[in-house]
C-alpha cells in the first residue's frame, strides 16, 4: 500500500527587506520636491492686468491689519525663513539696509493687504528706498480675463 503524504502548506509573505529603502527615498523625493512658504499670513492682495515672477529667495515685507484690533502690522523675511513681525516701517529699514548691504541686487517683494491705507505702504517704501532696496515688487492677484474681451 502506497501512503500517500501530505504537503505542508508554505504561507503567503511579502518580502519586506526593501521597504525601509523605499520609505527612505520617499522620504528624500518628498523633501526635495516640497515648497516651502516664507509667508502665511492671509491678505486682500490688489488686482492688477500684469504679473511679474518673484525670484527664488526674495526678501518679504508683509503689511496688513490685524483682524481683531485693526492695527497695521509689519512682518518681515528675508527669503530663507518664515517671517516674522517687527515694529515699524523703522525697523523694516533696519533689516533691509542689512540686506542690500550684503547683496545690493537682492530683490524684495512687498505683501500688502488692499485694505490698508496707502499712505502706510509709502512710508514702507520710503524706508525701504533709503535702505538701498533698488528691485522691488508688489504683490498682486491677476485679474481674469473675461471673454470676447
Amino acid at each position: 500500500m502506497l501512503k500517500i503524504t501530505r504537503t505542508r502548506r508554505l504561507d503567503a509573505r511579502i518580502p519586506t527587506a526593501s521597504m525601509a529603502d523605499i520609505a527612505f527615498l520617499l522620504i528624500i523625493f518628498f523633501m526635495v520636491t516640497t515648497v516651502h512658504d516664507v509667508d502665511r499670513t492671509s491678505v486682500a492682495i490688489p488686482l492688477s492686468q500684469k504679473r511679474s515672477d518673484t525670484q527664488k529667495g526674495a526678501a518679504y515685507v508683509v503689511v496688513y491689519k490685524d483682524p481683531e484690533s485693526g492695527e497695521v502690522l509689519y512682518k518681515f523675511s528675508e527669503g530663507t525663513q518664515m517671517s516674522r513681525l517687527v515694529g515699524s516701517p523703522q525697523d523694516l529699514f533696519l533689516e533691509a539696509s542689512q540686506i542690500t548691504h550684503r547683496d545690493p541686487q537682492k530683490q524684495f517683494v512687498i505683501k500688502a493687504d488692499a485694505t490698508v491705507r496707502y499712505a502706510v505702504i509709502d512710508e514702507v517704501l520710503d524706508n525701504l528706498r533709503k535702505a538701498g532696496v533698488e528691485n522691488l515688487l508688489l504683490l498682486t492677484q491677476q485679474k481674469s480675463q473675461e471673454a470676447g474681451g
